[in-house]
């Protein structure tokens, strides 16, 4: 069984490259250890190997709230960021949601149709 984590990040709030990857960072190490708590046996298997790890976008929150919504019905690991406020964005903005690490079907289920960051 393979194993990888999505993160979902949204296009709608014009923020930076920099801006981007750290809240794709955020959401990587949130769902680890949410995963890591919940599902050791998921994190030690996707861990060891190699950490498989794909970033796909979203163009609102609504959208992004629904791919969270989806992936908490299929008992998924879920980190959802919301931006402290400090540079770019105001404070709680959701940005990103991290999903998995889980088994590559059940997290395709949720983000396959998603487009490539």
């Amino acid at each position: 069984m393979e194993f990888k984590q999505v993160m979902v990040v949204r296009r709608d709030l014009g923020m930076g490259t920099g801006k981007i990857a750290a809240q794709v960072a955020h959401a990587s190490l949130m769902a680890a250890k949410k995963a890591e708590e919940k599902k050791p046996e998921w994190f030690a298997a996707w861990f060891e190997g190699g950490q498989a790890k794909v970033v796909v976008k979203v163009q609102s929150l609504e959208q992004l709230m629904g791919v969270k919504r989806h992936a908490e019905s299929l008992k998924l690991p879920v980190a959802l960021v919301q931006d402290s406020g400090r540079t770019q964005l105001d404070p709680g903005t959701s940005t990103c949601v991290g999903i998995g690490p889980a088994p590559e079907e059940l997290v395709d289920k949720v983000t396959n149709s998603l487009k490539l960051l």
